[in-house]
Parts: C-alpha cells; sequence; structure tokens
C-alpha cells in the first residue's frame, strides 16, 4: 500500500498515544467521542473539549497540521453556532427588527460546537499516530467485517488515484482554452468530464480486480505489523473509559 502523507505523514512519531496498541486506542478513543457527542450540558460539553485538547497534546501532533484540519470542520460548525440563537425559542436576551437572540439557543450553539470540535480533535490523535495499514488490520481483529475493512483501504487508495486522474483531465481541457463558467456549454463539456472519470474508474477496477486475483489475493489484509497490549495501554485505555464515564455520571447528578 502506499503511503499517503495525509494520514501516515506523523505516524512515525514518538508518543504516548502513537506507542497505543491500535485496537484499544480505537476502541478507547471511539468510545470517548460518542462519550462527548451525547453531553447535554454545555460545562460538561467544554470539560470533553479541554479533554480533547490534553489528547492532541499529549499525541505531540503538529499545531499546524491540527488546525488546518479544525479549519475545515468549522466552516460547517459556525453557522450552527449563529443560527441557533436566532432560531431556538427561550429567554430573549438581544432583539433587533423582529428578530431575538435568545439564551437557550446561545447555549444550544456553544454545546453543537463544542461537541463537534471535541470529537474532531479526538479524531486526528487516534487516526493520524497509527499507520492506515496498521489501523485497518486493528480493525480486522476487532471482528469488524472484512468487506467493510477492505472497502475502507480499497477507497483511501483510489481517491487519490482518481484525484490525480481528474488534475490530468482538467489540465487536458483548460490546456485547449476551456474556462469554467455558467454557459450550457461549460456544464455539458464538465459532465462529459464527469462521465470519462466514471468510465476510466470502472475500467482501472477490473484492471486492479484481476491483477490481485493474479496475484493470490483472499480477500484478508497480509501486513508485518504485529500487535502486543501491553500494561500502559490498559492504564491508558482506563483513562480514557473512565473520563467519558465520569461525564456522564455527573451529568445524571446535574440533571
Amino acid at each position: 500500500m502506499l503511503d499517503h502523507p495525509w494520514i501516515d505523514r506523523f505516524a512515525s512519531l514518538d508518543s504516548p498515544i502513537h506507542r497505543f496498541d491500535p485496537r484499544a486506542k480505537a476502541i478507547t478513543f471511539l468510545f470517548l467521542i460518542f462519550s462527548i457527542v451525547l453531553l447535554s450540558a454545555v460545562k460538561l460539553a467544554l470539560v470533553g473539549l479541554l479533554t480533547s485538547i490534553f489528547f492532541l497534546a499529549l499525541s505531540r501532533l503538529p499545531l499546524r497540521f491540527a488546525l488546518r484540519h479544525i479549519k475545515w470542520v468549522s466552516l460547517f460548525i459556525i453557522p450552527f453556532f449563529i443560527v441557533m440563537p436566532f432560531t431556538v425559542e427561550g429567554s430573549e436576551i438581544y432583539g433587533v427588527h423582529g428578530l431575538k437572540v435568545t439564551y437557550e439557543g446561545v447555549e444550544y450553539g456553544a454545546l453543537i460546537a463544542l461537541r463537534a470540535l471535541s470529537a474532531v480533535i479526538l479524531v486526528l490523535p487516534m487516526i493520524a499516530t497509527t499507520r492506515f495499514e496498521e489501523m485497518m488490520k486493528a480493525l480486522e481483529r476487532l471482528r469488524v467485517p472484512s468487506i467493510m475493512v477492505q472497502m475502507l483501504i480499497f477507497t483511501y487508495h483510489y481517491i487519490f488515484v482518481f484525484g490525480e486522474e481528474w488534475e490530468r483531465m482538467w489540465r487536458a481541457i483548460e490546456s485547449r482554452g476551456f474556462r469554467l463558467r455558467t454557459t450550457l456549454y461549460a456544464l455539458r463539456t464538465l459532465g462529459r468530464a464527469m462521465g470519462m472519470l466514471f468510465v476510466k474508474s470502472y475500467e482501472r477496477s477490473e484492471r486492479v480486480y484481476y491483477a490481485m486475483r493474479s496475484r493470490g489475493y483472499t480477500g484478508r489484509q497480509r501486513t508485518l505489523a504485529e500487535f502486543n497490549l501491553k500494561r500502559s495501554d490498559l492504564v491508558l485505555s482506563t483513562l480514557i473509559i473512565s473520563i467519558g464515564v465520569i461525564l456522564h455520571i455527573i451529568q445524571m447528578e446535574v440533571m
């Protein structure tokens, strides 16, 4: 499998999260993500965000790498934070031209933003600290259906291939004087290019399938990675799961 820079670039760094067993890492981080996403109190969601930042710092991933990916997700989160104060009924804080900002709307918007940011931040140390093929093997060991694992592998691998193919096609189109505009001709040309990409993808999938069959492909991934659950893995797993459980215990007591 090719080493794609997006996900494997920092997998060779050294940190407690990098040394964390991939099987335990997948289970515990997903548990913590769902625990934070299911919180219904803003203060607890803020604690969840601080916890996420702590594990991101513990993973020693470069801040620029994290901010670059958080930035794009924030573009989807910010609209919720802006719209909710005007659409959720409750106690009015401020009114202008018939629109009113409610305390409940601000609180709900903040809750959504905090939970979403926490989940995104936790995904980074979970994925970016483990080589892709090792994470896929860990999913197989966790009894995730093999067909799903294989689909993830091929999707991740060939999305880069199709991206490069589309860039070559687009350069060829532009070299012939094409400019993207809102005209029927431009839309027709764009549709033809996308159709050609689909045809090429189908033809490539057939070639890849027959090539893999000729090399003895059996539907299971083979890697040299071996997993060994250590005492430090158990300690870190207990810590992460305990944080998720404690947050919900506090939530139940508050409610």
